[in-house]
């Protein structure tokens, strides 16, 4: 069998599973909903018609469980795409949507909306993560083109803009934030989709459908990008321009993400190996099947962590750690077995 129709299987079957993960996922939960129930919900809002549930269950269903799960699963599938692009664009199998210090950026943006106020009546917690996002990525933006612009500075100023906000972040905190300001901050921090809404998904999903439409389009220009910069130019690909488009298109997507779930780590990291152990280097082909295994992923992660300490909710990215570090140990070691 072709890598080629091996990925348009694994893309349907992906597809076929990420539909019923997303389907049996709503159903999980204290109050018990079964399949059909959630179908008939559904059919019941797009059509206008009764769902013949209580509206406490049809609240459940609609409110809370289905934006969460679409939110995880969008979530899911930017960060798998955002983690291809960067280590195929920085050739550093390490690097993650966070390399960017978006993450860190955001976090500062938020805690100056929760903790000090600043623009919380007009922009609020969501605004103030994106904008502290894109302050972030234009901060390094600046220190890597001042350095010279090669690889190697965009990743050393990821690092330090990581590092800046990190700081600022702990020290607003730290001076600023009462016990149960602390708390609401922490819980952020680590990542959480409990405040999912429709508005969110619409969003957040938009986003990562027009970046992964982007990023199949410059398949080429990533398999190239693959053999180093001088090798890309040489094939004939615009390395400084294609490079910018998607670095920016990286940050976007990271903020958007970022600025409604927290930070989620792992996915953008452990995901896209994943992925090309199943479909090979080819971008055309690993480019989706990383954002379907991503959205998979992200689903039943997120389920796991609202249901298993029931009545308490643990926080997204502490379970994906907790799964992505083990993953990531055994591909790790594979690789080397391989070799």
């Amino acid at each position: 069998m072709t890598l080629t129709r091996r990925a348009w299987l694994l893309g349907a079957a992906g597809i076929a599973a990420l539909l019923c993960s997303i389907a049996v996922a709503v159903t999980i939960g204290p109050s018990d909903i079964s399949p059909r129930e959630v179908f008939d919900v559904v059919w019941s809002k797009v059509s206008g018609g009764p769902s013949g549930l209580s509206r406490i269950q049809d609240g459940i269903v609609w409110n809370l469980r289905l934006p969460r799960t679409l939110l995880a699963a969008a979530c899911g599938a930017g960060l798998a795409v955002c983690g291809v692009i960067l280590q195929s664009l920085l050739r550093n199998p390490l690097a993650d949507p966070f390399i960017l210090g978006v993450s860190s950026g955001a976090s500062t943006g938020a805690v100056l909306v929760v903790v000090l106020g600043i623009g919380a009546g007009s922009i609020g917690l969501a605004g103030g993560a994106f904008l502290g996002a894109l302050a972030a990525f234009a901060l390094v933006l600046i220190l890597a083109t001042a350095a010279g612009g090669t690889t190697d500075r965009v990743v050393l100023s990821g690092v330090a803009a990581t590092q800046l906000f990190s700081a600022l972040t702990s020290f607003i905190v730290f001076t600023a934030a009462d016990a149960e300001q602390t708390r609401g901050v922490l819980f952020w921090l680590l990542g959480s989709l409990s405040s999912a809404s429709w508005r969110d998904v619409t969003v957040v999903t938009l986003v990562v459908v027009i970046g992964l439409v982007v990023c199949v389009a410059c398949a080429a220009s990533l398999d190239a990008f693959a053999f180093g910069e001088k090798a890309a130019a040489s094939l004939g690909v615009n390395v400084g321009a294609i490079r910018l488009v998607l670095l920016l298109l990286t940050a976007l997507m990271t903020a958007v993400i970022v600025s409604t779930s927290g930070a989620i780590g792992f996915v953008g990291l452990v995901l896209p190996h994943i992925a090309r152990g199943l479909v090979g280097a080819s971008h055309r082909r690993l480019v989706p099947i990383a954002a379907v295994t991503g959205a998979i992923f992200l689903v039943w992660v997120d389920t796991a962590a609202r249901t298993m300490l029931d009545p308490q909710e643990l926080p997204v990215g502490v379970a994906t750690a907790l799964i992505g570090v083990p993953v990531f140990a055994i591909i790790l070691l594979r690789r080397r077995a391989t070799r």
